[in-house]
């Protein structure tokens, strides 16, 4: 640890610990993805660039967090100008999830889907950005912003991967159980 400037150094473990994380998700999403690939809704595309791609993106942006925090900055002020970077890249990111959220028409979005793929994303990339102004009078409180922003995208990666799961799970295999049924009592009422 000693290439490392001494108030990242105390966040090691933590880094550790949410980046791993990030990383097997990622994997997992990709798994999850594929499994359920053989009966793709129409107009999957859309849908999943509003939904899917952003939960990638946000593990994503903690695996790059996680490995930006070890890495040996003779200063916190590199760290913290990628931190603002990544934050306003984020953010803009999010405004266009809200864009292709309101404009796919596969699924209509939820009170919580709003929350947690725009509002609750937008909140830590605006603290990751605006900690970059922040981190020279107040590193340490700074320090805990971003690392409550990066917890904040994993929890909101593993809701929404969830969701999507749970999503295609209970209801479009519902969905599709019940087409085989409608479709033979069509065939009896023909008969």
């Amino acid at each position: 640890m000693s290439g490392i400037m001494p108030a990242l150094a105390e966040w090691d473990s933590f880094y550790v610990i949410v980046g791993s994380a990030a990383g097997a998700l990622i994997g997992l999403q990709f798994v999850v993805l594929t499994l359920i690939a053989e009966r793709p809704p129409l107009r999957a595309a859309e849908a999943g660039a509003a939904f899917a791609t952003p939960t990638i993106v946000h593990f994503g942006t903690v695996l790059l967090l996680s490995a930006l925090s070890r890495v040996p900055w003779p200063t916190v002020t590199i760290a913290a100008a990628l931190w603002g970077l990544i934050g306003l890249g984020g953010a803009a990111y999010a405004v266009i999830v809200a864009r292709r959220m309101r404009l796919q028409t596969t699924y209509q979005p939820e009170l919580e889907d709003w929350l947690f793929h725009v509002v609750l994303p937008l909140v830590a990339y605006a603290v990751l950005a605006l900690s970059a102004f922040a981190v020279h009078a107040h590193t340490r409180e700074v320090l805990f912003g971003v690392g409550a922003a990066t917890l904040l995208l994993l929890f909101i990666g593993i809701h929404n991967a969830w969701d999507a799961v749970a999503y295609h799970v209970f209801v479009r295999m519902r969905d599709a159980d019940a087409e085989p049924r409608q479709d033979k009592t069509a065939d009896k009422g023909k008969r």
